[in-house]
């Protein structure tokens, strides 16, 4: 598919047997017999000629009036198709853009539903005994959508799960044209909203029904967004289907003819940098691999909406190599806070960062430092400051247990919205609890990292000590190293100020360390021996 997608058409049946498997020769008839399995399973693509093509899903053509829309939404026992399953099924069929039928079912998947799960939905294990099986009631909602146009919330989610279900009932994943009305509203609200979430849509359209974490009127809310997305769409001039899907489309096609950017980045780690116009920096990224990784960006639809803007604005990709990932990690996050680009909105800052303190008699997230802190997440830590009593606060991670009863006690007396907001507290705590324990645990650290240098033969020391890097040094081959590795301990006993997100950066990869980084204690001869065990 991405082989179809990067060549913006049919791809010969030879060439794509020869990148698929690797083959020097491949006759065309050996190449279809090796592609057919591929191509016959996978209902986007299909044959032209000898060659493999994206196939155009029935109805794309249809004028938006005259299509049909099965707009469905899916409950889940979680977030994993591979590890969870189907509970509920909710759908309503749009024909003349009016409805014209619903469907509903329980599913029984014959697993547990997850106590999250179970809190939001109020759906438990004992309501779905006697409700039809994944294969049924998936089989019953194909029967009812035929070939309509699917419309769903976050498509990719509710179609992750019926695809699984599909493909073990026929053998290939579901064929119809797909409409996201994620994608959709954020191609058509772009600057009038600032999330896209389900909830948030139907408050801004005030959708007569409101959605509930229950499929059917989850599937009723998303139709009547739906309807309002057209009206907007028909103003900006789609007539079509294939319109309005190329309005929820990424931008990946698009994207392709940008490819050249990359030409010539190398297979070494290194920071990158989208540059735009006026020689202003979009976006700051790093990699072990900078052929690979920014090759990446032109072959996925994957990508968050700040970064896919980013690079539809580059004018150019600058790089510069490193001798490890590590280092251009830390030279990634230094440059983030110097330049501030906007495709990097997402990342911590230190300016940010809040502590939870004791105000009256509630707990609040303060820019005053605390005890307890700092936090990375503003965001987070209020909503975690809102489960907490002011005698929790010494030990926010005993609060759990009250907080988890008390969650179950909403849900038995079905009080939803009050379960889900309660929910989104008792997750931020957790949040806070893995940060604090992982803050107390990096602010102990005393270690010499080495990785190799960009210059053969060099090593570069990172010095870790008192809360933050408090060195970095080159060691060149030979007797030099031992005056570098001096200067590195020297600075280690003079004070200095916490840096919690480079702690946190060095620690990520001491606890997944790659095979070139070596660490020691701050001790001479313990560095000069880990030094020599570098490779190369």
């Amino acid at each position: 598919m991405e082989l179809v997608e990067e060549q913006r058409g049919p791809v010969l049946a030879e060439d794509a047997a020869r990148r698929l498997f690797a083959l020097r020769q491949t006759p065309v008839a050996l190449a279809r017999t090796l592609l057919e399995d591929v191509v016959e399973t996978d209902a986007r693509l299909a044959w032209n000629g000898d060659a493999v093509a994206l196939a155009e899903p029935p109805g794309t053509g249809l004028l938006l009036e005259d299509a049909t829309y099965v707009v469905v939404d899916l409950e889940t026992t979680g977030l994993r198709p591979g590890q969870s399953g189907i509970c509920e099924i909710g759908a309503v069929r749009l024909r003349g853009f009016e409805v014209e039928a619903e469907f509903e079912t329980l599913v029984d998947p014959g697993l547990p539903i997850a106590a999250g799960a179970s809190a939001v939905t109020g759906l438990r294990s004992e309501h779905l005994r006697g409700a039809p099986g994944p294969a049924e009631a998936v089989r019953d909602f194909l029967a009812f959508a035929g070939d309509a146009v699917l419309v769903a919330h976050n498509a990719r989610f509710d179609l992750a799960f019926l695809d699984r279900e599909t493909e073990r009932l026929t053998g290939s994943r579901i064929g119809s044209a797909v409409v996201d009305t994620v994608r959709l509203a954020r191609t058509l609200l772009a600057g009038r909203v600032s999330r896209f979430g389900l909830a948030q849509l139907a408050w801004f359209f005030d959708t007569a029904e409101r959605p509930c974490h229950r499929a059917l009127p989850d599937a009723r809310a998303t139709a009547e967004l739906l309807l309002a997305l057209i009206g907007l769409a028909q103003e900006r001039g789609a007539r079509t289907v294939a319109d309005l899907s190329a309005l929820a489309a990424t931008r990946t096609r698009r994207l392709l003819d940008k490819r050249h950017l990359a030409f010539g980045a190398p297979r070494r780690p290194g920071v990158y940098r989208f540059v735009g116009r006026d020689d202003q920096v979009l976006y700051v990224g790093r990699a072990r691999d900078l052929r690979s990784r920014l090759r990446s960006y032109f072959r996925s639809d994957r990508q968050r909406p700040a970064v896919e803007a980013a690079l539809a604005a580059a004018e150019r990709i600058e790089w510069r190599v490193t001798g490890s990932e590590l280092e251009a990690a830390l030279e990634e996050l230094r440059l983030i806070r110097e330049i501030r680009p906007p495709g990097n909105a997402r990342v911590s800052r230190p300016e940010r960062q809040v502590w939870l303190r004791q105000r009256g008699e509630s707990v609040v997230a303060s820019t005053r430092p605390s005890p307890v802190g700092p936090l990375r997440s503003r965001r987070t830590a209020q909503l975690a400051a809102r489960a907490l009593a002011p005698g929790e606060l010494g030990r926010p991670e005993a609060a759990l247990p009250r907080l988890r009863r008390r969650l179950q006690d909403l849900s038995d007396a079905r009080r939803f919205e009050d379960a889900g907001r309660l929910r989104d507290r008792i997750a931020a705590l957790e949040r806070v609890c893995r940060e604090l324990q992982s803050l107390d645990r990096v602010r102990q650290l005393e270690r010499c990292v080495l990785v190799p240098a960009e210059e053969p033969g060099y090593v570069r020391a990172l010095f870790v000590a008192g809360g933050r890097v408090a060195s970095e040094r080159t060691l060149p081959p030979g007797g030099g190293a031992a005056l570098e590795i001096e200067a590195g301990l020297a600075a280690t006993r003079r004070p200095g100020e916490l840096d919690l997100d480079e702690l946190l950066l060095v620690d990520s990869f001491l606890r997944h360390p790659p095979p070139e980084l070596r660490v020691a204690p701050l001790r001479r001869d313990a560095i000069l021996r880990a030094r020599s065990s570098l490779p190369g």
